[in-house]
């Protein structure tokens, strides 16, 4: 597997400040808490095709609550 082939989401819920944007721009990777509106991660490893958008979804938010990490 290759540097490209494997990439790594995390969340940090205490730092989310509920905008929306990372369920809004790759729902198959991030969902909302219904409560608080905070992200849910749906999918850490997500697959090669979903790359860019997980990398845009941690880029976009505005809390630097989501750290994408290449392997």
């Amino acid at each position: 597997m290759s540097a490209v082939d494997r990439l790594t989401v995390t969340v940090d819920t205490d730092a989310c400040c509920a905008m929306g944007r990372c369920a809004a721009g790759a729902p198959e990777i991030f969902d909302q808490d219904p409560d608080t509106g905070t992200v849910v991660l749906l999918d850490a490893t997500p697959p090669p095709e979903l790359h860019e958008a997980a990398r845009l979804c941690a880029d976009l938010c505005p809390c630097a609550a989501i750290t994408v990490t290449e392997a």
